[in-house]
């Protein structure tokens, strides 16, 4: 049987998949995605099944980073329709493809982003203000989603540490801490209880600070459209794709690790690293493959998505199993 090319609306996450009786069963709620993150969990119990499709023939592994530094992987670029029509945003739909038309008239005018905790220059930036901090850059990322799909993304934005460094982060602070926009009538899903709102996410003061965690204001050339996180978002392309958090607003400078929605949520299969690692199976499915949007069958995921030269310095002597 010849295998037959995926687009995004053709992708099933593996939980869904294996699953499936489960949804079935289920009736109404698998009708409206998932209610919340308990009777996702409930319908969804651990151990339910990995996914094994076998690697189709041809499918290659791609070549590192064609640079040093990994900003620009070699890897053929997602399409646009692609990258801007099957979205994670839970803050307007649990459907990713209906994210997109929900999210279509987000008004992002007068945003602001504070930046404060630890820090000897805290500051309420202006959008205009933020983007004028360093020349954008194009940087091409490999991004894999927890659920077992993956992209390749021409984003434009510039190092998280042109942030940090502009507001002097204190000897104490050890983490940056994340929010979302909180607010239900430009964001509707943010009145169902999915998750606890605003959505929050963190990390280790030295991966924000790595040249590879990008702040991104657009994507292929142009502004940032809503469904992607308009108009200012977090990447950092060697984590699983929940941490790169959308419509950043808040800022933190922390001296303790801070809560993290999935993790809060669901600590047994969403931990605050959330390095990509084929080695540490999600409870539900292996993360030893991947679904490339675009492409023929399923492809191996390679460990921190391919930026193990890059960063794998930062987890040295860690228990990658444990701190996962």
């Amino acid at each position: 049987m010849l295998a037959k090319k995926l687009s995004a609306s053709e992708v099933t996450d593996p939980a869904l998949y294996f699953n499936r009786r489960n949804f079935i069963r289920a009736g109404i709620l698998a009708a409206s995605a998932v209610a919340t993150g308990a009777v996702y969990r409930r319908l969804n119990p651990a151990g339910g099944g990995e996914v094994n499709t076998p690697l189709i023939q041809g499918v290659t592994v791609p070549a590192p980073a064609t640079d040093p530094s990994g900003f620009r992987a070699a890897d053929r670029q997602t399409s646009l329709q692609d990258i801007t029509h099957y979205n994670n945003f839970y803050e307007f739909s649990t459907d990713k493809a209906s994210v997109a038309p929900l999210a279509a008239n987000f008004n992002t005018t007068g945003w602001r982003v504070s930046v404060e905790g630890l820090v000897k220059m805290p500051r309420v930036f202006e959008l205009d203000d933020l983007l004028k901090l360093s020349p954008p850059e194009e940087r091409i990322y490999r991004m894999r989603c927890v659920e077992g799909w993956s992209m390749v993304i021409p984003w434009v934005g510039y190092s998280l540490s042109k942030l940090l460094d502009a507001v002097e982060p204190l000897e104490e602070a050890k983490y940056v801490a994340f929010e979302t926009l909180l607010d239900p009538k430009r964001m509707p899903e943010q009145s169902a209880g999915v998750l606890q709102w605003p959505y929050v996410e963190g990390l280790r003061l030295d991966e924000a600070r790595h040249p590879l965690t990008l702040l991104a204001t657009g994507l292929y050339g142009r502004a940032l459209p809503p469904q992607d996180g308009a108009p200012i978002r977090l990447v950092v392309p060697w984590k699983y794709g929940f941490k790169g958090i959308k419509s950043i607003v808040k800022i933190s400078l922390v001296a303790s690790q801070p809560r993290t929605t999935w993790n809060s949520e669901a600590p047994r299969e969403y931990g605050f690293y959330a390095n990509v690692n084929p080695h540490v199976d999600h409870p539900r499915w292996s993360q030893a493959t991947e679904q490339r949007i675009g492409e023929f069958g399923r492809r191996p995921t390679l460990m921190f998505n391919g930026y193990e030269e890059q960063v794998g310095h930062l987890y040295a002597g860690m228990d990658l199993r444990t701190n996962f």
